[in-house]
């Protein structure tokens, strides 16, 4: 029985899986992190640096270049000098906020 449960749930995850889809996205405690810190607005990459404890400037560069080629956020480049980058939510990426607000209510209950 065990075998056939297993079967049910592995062809209800198939790659199209709105859930895996989402769990692709939000993987990793940094990115939701990211989202979380950008759920007020925009944040230039430093003020970002400096609120995420822990997270080296690669990593940041990383997950920021990844959730931006997905379409959560966006990135402006203000043509200065030195170059001014802020980085804001998409309209997509908006719509993390009930999953983001969920995990700070369940995270609160731990």
């Amino acid at each position: 029985m065990a075998t056939k449960q297993r079967t049910t749930t592995a062809a209800a995850c198939a790659d199209d899986c709105p859930v895996r889809k989402t769990a692709h996205i939000i993987d990793g405690k940094w990115t939701t992190l990211i989202v979380r810190d950008l759920l007020p607005g925009k944040k230039r990459y430093y003020e970002l640096l400096d609120s995420l404890h822990g997270i080296s400037p690669k990593m940041l560069a990383t997950r920021l270049r990844f959730l931006e080629e997905r379409g959560i956020i966006a990135k402006e480049i203000f043509p200065t000098i030195p170059p001014k980058t802020e980085y804001r939510l998409t309209p997509l990426g908006k719509k993390l906020q009930k999953v983001i607000v969920a995990m700070g209510e369940f995270g609160a209950k731990l």
